[in-house]
C-alpha cells in the first residue's frame, strides 16, 4: 500500500500530545493517542489538455505546407496541413475513364449490347418463320399430305429456334445485369478516389489549440504516424497513475488532492472524474481521471507532480506511532505482547478498532 508523500503531511497534520514515560535506564513508553486519521492512495501527476487527440492523415504523401504553429488556436474543420501526393490524382482520373466505360457499355450504344440485340432480333425472325412452316407442315400431315420425315424436320427445326431466342433473351439480361453492376462499381470507385483526393487536407476535429507538429514541410507523411496534437486550449484533466494494488479503494468523486512540481509547496484540490478499467501491464498501474476544483493560473501539457486520493477519514480514532507495531497486529505492553485489530493507516500512524485502550501504555519494540 502507498500513502501520502511528506509533502502532503501538513494537510492531515493534527495535533498530538503524547505522553512519555522515561527512565535513565527503562524503555520509552508511550500512551495510545486520539486524532483525526486520514487514508489515502498516492499517485503520480501528469497535466493534459481535455480531448487531446493525435492528428492522423488519411492518406500518404509529401508534406506540403502548414498552416498553424505550435501554440495557436485552431477552430473545428481549420486545415492543419496540406499533403502532395500524385497517384490519387491519377487514380481519379482512370475511376472517371471506367465509370464513362462502364456508362456507354450499359446504355446500349456500346458493341456488346448492340450486337446482343441484334442476335435476339435475327432469332425471333427464324422462330417465327419456323414456327409458320411447323405449323403448315403439321397441318398437312394431319391429312396425310407429306412426309413424316419432313413434318419432323420442320418441329425441330421450331423447337431449336425457341431454345435459341431463349438462350440469347437469358444473355441479354445476364450481361445487361452485369454491366449494371460494373457502372454500380465504377461509380462508387469514383467517389471513392474523390474523397481520397480531398483528404490531403487534414483539418481539425475540434475547437481548441495546436500542441505539438511532429512534421515538417518536405517530409514524408503516411498513416502510421501523427503528424500533429490538437487539444482543448483551456481546460485542462488530471491523469493518474495508481498502483494496482489501491485501485479497488477509487470511486468516482473521492477528493484527490495535488501537488505540481511548477508550484513548489502550493497543494489544488480536484475531484475524480473518470477512473479507467484497464490495466497497463508495463507499468502495473491504472489510470484515473480528475478534474481541478481550484485551477492554477497557468497550465501546460506535460506538466508533473504527485497526488493523493483521499479514500476514508476518521475524527476521535485511537492511534499508535507505526513504530510500535510488532508484525501487522501486535504491540508490547508492560504486560507481554498482545494482538490488536488495526484500521486506516497513513504515513506514521495507525488506527486500533479493539484490543487496546487508551489508558494501556505501549514500549517501543527493538
Amino acid at each position: 500500500m502507498r500513502y501520502m508523500p511528506l509533502s502532503f503531511r501538513f494537510i492531515f497534520s493534527f495535533i498530538i500530545i503524547s505522553v512519555f514515560v522515561s527512565c535513565s535506564n527503562g524503555p520509552e513508553k508511550i500512551l495510545p493517542l486520539k486524532a483525526t486519521i486520514t487514508e489515502s492512495v498516492y499517485s503520480s501527476v501528469t497535466i493534459q489538455p481535455d480531448s487531446l487527440y493525435q492528428v492522423y492523415a488519411a492518406v500518404g504523401g509529401i508534406l506540403d505546407k502548414t498552416f498553424v504553429d505550435e501554440g495557436d488556436s485552431v477552430s473545428k474543420g481549420a486545415p492543419i496541413a496540406q499533403i502532395i501526393n500524385n497517384t490519387p490524382k491519377l487514380n481519379t482520373e482512370n475511376a472517371k475513364l471506367n465509370l464513362e466505360l462502364a456508362r456507354e457499355n450499359y446504355s446500349g450504344s456500346n458493341a456488346i449490347i448492340k450486337a446482343l440485340i441484334d442476335e435476339i432480333n435475327a432469332a425471333e425472325l427464324r422462330y417465327k418463320n419456323d414456327s409458320v412452316n411447323f405449323t403448315r407442315q403439321k397441318n398437312l400431315w394431319e391429312q396425310n399430305i407429306g412426309s413424316k420425315v419432313e413434318y419432323e424436320n420442320r418441329k425441330l427445326a421450331y423447337e431449336l429456334s425457341a431454345n435459341s431466342l431463349a438462350l440469347l433473351k437469358g444473355n441479354f439480361e445476364r450481361t445487361k445485369s452485369e454491366l449494371n453492376t460494373k457502372l454500380k462499381q465504377a461509380e462508387n470507385n469514383y467517389q471513392t478516389s474523390l474523397i481520397a483526393t480531398e483528404d490531403f487536407t487534414v483539418q481539425s476535429k475540434i475547437n481548441g489549440k495546436l500542441y505539438a507538429l511532429y512534421k515538417n514541410q518536405g517530409e514524408i507523411i503516411n498513416t502510421m504516424e501523427p503528424i500533429a496534437a490538437i487539444g482543448s486550449a483551456d481546460d485542462f484533466v488530471i491523469e493518474m497513475l495508481v498502483d494496482e494494488v489501491d485501485i479497488v479503494k477509487l470511486k468516482i468523486g473521492q477528493t484527490a488532492l495535488i501537488t505540481l512540481d511548477a508550484y513548489e509547496s502550493k497543494v489544488y484540490s480536484a475531484i475524480v472524474n473518470k477512473i479507467y478499467p484497464r490495466k497497463d501491464e508495463r507499468s502495473q498501474t491504472f489510470k484515473i481521471e480528475a478534474l481541478f476544483i481550484d485551477t492554477p493560473e497557468v497550465l501546460y501539457p506535460g506538466l508533473a507532480g504527485e497526488g493523493n486520493i483521499i479514500v476514508s477519514q476518521k475524527e476521535n480514532a485511537l492511534t499508535i506511532p507505526k513504530a510500535y507495531l510488532i508484525g501487522e497486529n501486535q504491540v508490547k505492553t508492560e504486560t507481554g505482547i498482545i494482538e490488536i485489530v488495526t484500521g486506516l493507516q497513513d504515513m506514521e500512524r495507525v488506527e486500533v478498532r479493539s484490543g487496546l485502550d487508551a489508558e494501556t501504555y505501549l514500549i517501543k519494540p527493538e
